[in-house]
């Protein structure tokens, strides 16, 4: 996700090759989302029901598992807030407004129930245990209200954002199923990749935008059903609209669609989208998804990413359209393909997206924004936010692990992941060397597409090209002077 942060605010306050096929996992052995989601525009609902084809690549026996209930954020009394004070007028543009999920029913199971810290997981108890390499099916029934907020999940002015819109498996680590509260700073996901057939069914009206590649549309009685595909994703998401003008390109095989309400610069705004993707693809490796849908949409932050679709917020000026664009873009890398743990380690996604933007502008000068300009914005921030946190509260904390609970206010998680990441990625690459800071990303990407990776699993793509051992530590560790 990107978000703005104003100067004003601060002061006031196997080996595999480096192609699409990086990516996949043998059929046979992935768990597969078969979703049914009609929107019902009359009551702001979506009622849906998720198969899951669940494939046990554990190592563990498990006799149950467990759902992340994104939607319940957005209910009344939630103890996670998903919106805070500050952006609370900018989200909820008609006043306060409430939604939440209800499941109603759960088939081929011992049972199931709701608990959690927030009423936002969902347990189903398995009919018998299942093992390793074994698989269990389960069908999910449930309906979503979507509150009137510019956010990920709600009902903007001229768009319905359904990010997040169904139960989420929870994803699996040593540790157990990882449960996540909706913290309002950052992005609180944590997801395996799975396959995902979806079918939703809406007003004939509306235009969708979607994670995944149209397959199929039918027309009956002024609604349409349009069915889509998407291979080895982390989730899947949906823009809906009636408003959308639509322009594309194709880069590389990959169809790009530009989905806007008013965009003056729109082909700008497609160009800076066409020419990230085919950058990253470069300098990285190749975009794994047949499509990629850019969306301007109400949304109370910069942008927000999800597999092949981000969010980009309609009220942005032109040249923060296009840095949120690429910024965006680069998460289809580090998040989409290449996962982390973003409820712990935020700055390991946020820090290399925005360091990775810097490296896309720095390629394109035509844009007008520059490496040294990037660099010296975010020691700028940096330094202003921490002098002043630092004169009101005493020693700052600059730890960059840490739960996304532990902060304090999106200005210093801003700081800590988006500025303090880029600038731990600008000093390693100057300690590296341009050659070497670029290859040790290519093989970042290579070892840990499809997964999720740790710290650890970024730090040794580059332990060979240099002593950056104490380097991240110092950053991580909040040791190191800015």
């Amino acid at each position: 996700m990107k978000k703005l942060i104003s100067i004003l605010l601060i002061v006031c306050s196997l080996s595999f090759a480096v192609t699409i096929s990086a990516c996949a996992k043998p059929e046979e052995n992935v768990s597969r989302y078969n979703i049914f989601a009609i929107y019902e525009a009359d009551s702001g609902s979506v009622n849906g029901t998720v198969e899951l084809d669940y494939y046990n690549n554990t190592g563990n026996e498990l006799s149950d598992l467990k759902f992340n209930l994104y939607g319940n954020a957005f209910r009344e009394g939630a103890q996670f807030k998903p919106v805070s004070d500050t952006y609370k007028t900018r989200a909820y543009y008609a006043g306060e407004s409430f939604g939440g999920m209800e499941i109603s029913n759960v088939e081929n199971c011992a049972g199931w129930s709701i608990g959690g810290e927030d009423e936002n997981i969902l347990t189903v108890n398995l009919s018998a245990p299942i093992y390793p390499e074994e698989r269990v099916t389960l069908k999910i029934a449930y309906t979503l209200t979507l509150a009137k907020v510019n956010h990920r999940t709600g009902i903007t002015a001229h768009t319905v954002n359904l990010g997040n819109f169904y139960p989420v498996l929870c994803a699996y680590t040593d540790q157990g199923f990882t449960e996540s509260n909706y913290y309002y700073c950052g992005d609180p996901f944590v997801s395996d990749c799975a396959d995902y057939s979806v079918t939703i069914d809406l007003p004939a009206t509306y235009t969708a935008a979607s994670s995944g590649k149209l397959i199929n549309e039918t027309s009956a009685n002024d609604r349409k059903q349009c069915s889509y595909e998407l291979k080895n994703a982390r989730d899947f998401a949906f823009v809906l609209s009636e408003e959308f003008e639509v322009i594309s390109d194709t880069v590389d095989g990959v169809t790009v669609n530009y989905y806007y309400i008013a965009d003056n610069n729109a082909q700008t705004s497609l160009a800076s989208a066409t020419e990230s993707l085919k950058y990253f693809s470069q300098t990285f490796g190749s975009y794994a998804y047949p499509t990629l849908s850019v969306v301007q949409t109400g949304f109370c932050y910069g942008g927000m990413e999800y597999p092949a679709l981000t969010m980009i917020a309609s009220g942005l000026d032109s040249d923060n359209t296009v840095y949120t664009i690429v910024h965006e873009n680069a998460h289809q890398w580090w998040y989409a393909m290449v996962g982390s743990d973003q409820l712990n380690d935020a700055w390991q996604d946020e820090g290399l997206a925005e360091y990775s933007t810097l490296m896309f502008f720095e390629n394109h000068p035509t844009y007008g924004f520059t490496r040294k300009g990037i660099v010296n914005s975010a020691t700028n921030y940096y330094r202003a936010f921490f002098t002043v946190f630092s004169q009101l509260n005493g020693e700052a904390d600059t730890r960059m692990h840490r739960n996304l609970g532990e902060y304090t206010s999106e200005l210093e998680y801003n700081n800590i992941t988006y500025n303090k990441g880029l600038l731990l990625f600008d000093m390693l690459r100057a300690t590296v060397g341009d050659d070497a800071f670029a290859d040790g990303l290519k093989t970042y990407f290579k070892d840990n597409c499809g997964k999720i990776a740790s710290p650890e699993n970024l730090y040794a793509c580059f332990m060979k090209k240099g002593d950056v051992e104490g380097l991240f530590n110092s950053f991580i560790e909040g040791k190191i002077l800015i």
